[in-house]
């Protein structure tokens, strides 16, 4: 069987730094983002150490949000926030999650909720031939979910890294926790290493 791919969704300063503008909810000092970027920090690094393809997806827009459809609560949300704009601070990768220069780490820029929709995400999968995708990012009810449902459709196994996932809602991320359980695999990021080693 061929090694999972992961996706690694969203890490980006407007996202989880303290000093972002969307910020998910978690404040400076949460112990909850400490937990994230801890978790992140070691799928990342446990799918480096096995040699996991691993993809890292940024959504950014034009400085205009020319490029933006604000058809959605949140899209609007992210226009009236000045937030990920294209070449800005806010939509660099949070510096202890950025990719690494290495062939086996691509970046894929979106422009919508589902990180498949309109972008070249599922062709720079495809390319590793996997049967399984590992998914995580923030936040989880939003990119997460709808990223993992495309790629549920897509014919892809999916396991979700649930810790290496948050939203600014806790009950809302358990719920979509919840929800994913129904079609894929939600497990902490230890378990899910050591399940496809």
């Amino acid at each position: 069987m061929n090694a999972p791919v992961v996706i690694a969704l969203h890490y980006q300063n407007d996202v989880l730094h303290p000093e972002g503008k969307i910020r998910v909810g978690l404040g400076a000092d949460d112990r909850a983002r400490a937990a994230l970027l801890e978790a992140a920090g070691r799928l990342l690094a446990g799918a480096r150490a096995k040699g996991w393809p691993i993809v890292h997806v940024r959504v950014a827009f034009r400085a205009d949000y020319g490029d933006l459809i604000q058809n959605a609560p949140i899209l609007r949300t992210v226009a009236s926030l000045g937030a990920v704009r294209e070449g800005s601070w806010g939509a660099e990768f949070f510096s202890a999650l950025a990719p690494l220069d290495s062939r086996n780490e691509l970046v894929i820029t979106h422009h919508r909720i589902n990180a498949f929709f309109g972008s070249a995400l599922e062709t720079v999968v495809r390319q590793f031939n996997p049967s399984h995708l590992l998914i995580a990012g923030v936040a989880t009810h939003s990119v997460v979910e709808s990223t993992v449902r495309h790629a549920v459709d897509c014919g892809f196994e999916v396991t979700v890294a649930a810790d290496a996932c948050a939203s600014a809602d806790s009950g809302m991320h358990a719920a979509s926790l919840a929800s994913m359980a129904v079609i894929a695999r939600i497990s902490p990021v230890t378990q899910a290493l050591e399940e496809w080693s």
